[in-house]
Formats: C-alpha cells, structure tokens, sequence
C-alpha cells in the first residue's frame, strides 16, 4: 500500500525543513520500501516475485503459519531513510513509500521520525 503522502504530510506537520525523515513499521511480518510508483505491474511483479522465491506452504516449523511472512519483512526491512528538503521528502521521480503487508490483512502502525539537521 502507497504511504508516500502520509509520510509527505508528517514532514511537511513537523515544521522541519532540512533533515532527515526516517519511516518504520513495528511489526515482525509487514515492512517499508521505496518502489517505483509509476507502473502497478511492478508492484504486482515484486510480490509475485516474493511469493515465488519464499511459498507460504514451504514446510516451515513455527506453528502460526506465517514464517514466509517473517521472512519476506527480514527481507525488505522494517525502515526507510529519507532526506528532507524544503519541508519535503525528497523521493526519485519514479519512487513512493510502500507498506508492505505480508500477513494481513492486519491493523498496522506506520512510525515516522523527522530530524533536523541544523542544530540550535
């Protein structure tokens, strides 16, 4: 799921222009990325992708069924950095931020920091 304006907006309600915006989701089976935002088909190729090179029905031993899911968050991470510029993250013209769900659908929190390089 495209969080790319959420995050834009918890930028723009810290008041800091120049810095760092750093997103994490606390979650052991969701993650956060920067994929292309301008083709769907990639999004769908990824997790595709994904479900190909970890199955859900691989054998896996934990008991609640979702070890691929553990493994596909180990994968692509639970944070993202992003420069701050002018208020803004500054993001490629093809990038946005994703929520990526992999044992859902579950109620999760995305976190968003936002520190100021310019001290004092």
């Amino acid at each position: 799921m495209e969080i790319t304006p959420q995050v834009a907006d918890a930028v723009a309600r810290s008041g800091i222009a120049d810095g760092l915006c750093v997103v994490y989701v606390p979650h052991t089976t969701a993650a956060v990325c920067i994929n292309e935002n301008a083709d769907p088909d990639v999004r769908a190729d990824v997790e595709a992708f994904l479900a190909r090179l970890i199955p859900e029905q691989a054998g896996f031993a934990h008991r609640e069924g979702n070890s691929d899911s553990h493994i596909k968050s180990i994968l692509t991470g639970p944070s993202v950095t992003l420069l701050v510029d002018g208020s803004r993250p500054l993001l490629g013209r093809w990038q946005g931020v994703y929520l990526c769900e992999f044992d859902g659908p579950r109620t999760r929190e995305v976190w968003v920091k936002v520190l100021n390089a310019r001290q004092g």
